[in-house]
């Protein structure tokens, strides 16, 4: 498309801005790797920006606002859930990457579709579907799948290859190609970590004075000094080299809060209490649409039809689930509902 005469190569000049003006280790986009299927490019946007409005437009993106962060069903406004926590991550993705002078279009990019594949109820929901499907199940490999075959009725968004390689390796196990991805590799862990404390707090689990000094001597008594900390240190050990680290003593430190929240909420806290019977949900409405799958939504008995694993079509379909719809099927399929006379 053509925005006017003099405007038409908007986003050549902006491939060249980043040519001149970002790091070495930056990942240009006029150097992408490209796209699965060819398009012509885009007058006024980077590949890298094409992709992040994409996922900001797309419905997965949507039904994260009705997904579980940690506390599941909370009743109160200000808890997180996997959007708000997506909008997190993204932020303290580009003010790293922006400080590193490193491409945060791409950044942001990643950060907002990292968790895209991610079930109702949270890693409670995507325990369950690893359990039952013969493949296993990942959010990570699953938000991959939803950018490239799930969205657009089978199209997918047709993302650059570095955007779905930072997807796929946002997880500490992974090994993200660009430095890009390796940001918001960090910045989803110092982004869940501050938050679900803050949320913990908020819920009267625990309160700031309960969590050790031996964590808190070293990031702070206060979640906006923590964040603070944490980001400094990572811009700092990063800073014009070839990799994104924090120093040693913080990334131990930090380690040692997530295990402690990991007993203290994550797993052992009363924000879980719940979590069987979430557990249970998913378990039956897998099982109901494994024996009756052309009960689901057209598109994935479509799926199903054209030669897609029975067991994948429907994990497709329960894994895109909100909370509340995933509630509502249940409720349908297996509440009765009491008779009267009309």
């Amino acid at each position: 498309m053509s925005v006017g005469t003099g405007y038409s190569c908007i986003r050549e000049m902006l491939e060249a801005r980043e040519r001149e003006s970002l790091s070495r280790f930056a990942a240009l986009s006029s150097e992408s790797l490209g796209r699965d299927r060819p398009e012509e490019k885009c007058d006024i946007r980077t590949c890298y920006q094409r992709d992040r409005d994409r996922i900001l437009h797309s419905k997965s993106f949507r039904r994260m606002k009705h997904k579980t962060q940690v506390f599941l069903a909370p009743e109160g406004d200000h808890y997180r859930t996997r959007l708000t926590h997506t909008l997190e991550v993204a932020q303290i993705a580009r003010t790293i990457s922006k400080a590193l002078l490193l491409n945060d279009d791409l950044t942001e990019a990643i950060a907002l579709g990292h968790d895209l594949g991610h079930t109702p109820f949270g890693h409670s929901g995507e325990s369950v579907l690893n359990r039952l499907c013969e493949d296993g199940f990942e959010h990570s490999e699953q938000s991959v799948r939803v950018v490239e075959v799930l969205e657009k009725n089978g199209r997918g968004l047709n993302l650059t290859k570095e955007v779905r390689d930072g997807i796929l390796n946002h997880q500490t196990s992974g090994h993200p190609s660009t430095l890009e991805g390796q940001v918001v590799r960090l910045s989803d862990k110092i982004a869940y970590i501050n938050h679900d404390i803050d949320d913990a707090i908020r819920a009267g689990l625990f309160e700031e004075k309960d969590i050790p000094e031996e964590y808190t001597g070293v990031l702070g008594h206060s979640v906006n000094v923590r964040l603070d900390r944490l980001v400094h240190d990572v811009i700092e050990n990063s800073f014009d080299r070839p990799e994104i680290k924090m120093s040693e003593g913080m990334e131990k430190t930090m380690r040692g809060l997530r295990t402690w929240m990991f007993n203290n909420v994550y797993i052992g806290g009363k924000a879980k209490e719940e979590e069987e019977k979430a557990k249970k949900m998913i378990e039956l409405l897998f099982k109901y649409y494994m024996e009756r799958t052309e009960e689901m939504p057209d598109e994935f008995v479509r799926m199903y039809r054209e030669g897609e694993k029975r067991e994948r079509a429907v994990c497709d379909y329960i894994a895109g689930m909100t909370d509340n719809y995933a509630i509502e099927k249940f409720e349908e399929l297996f509440v009765p509902i009491g008779w009267r006379l009309r």
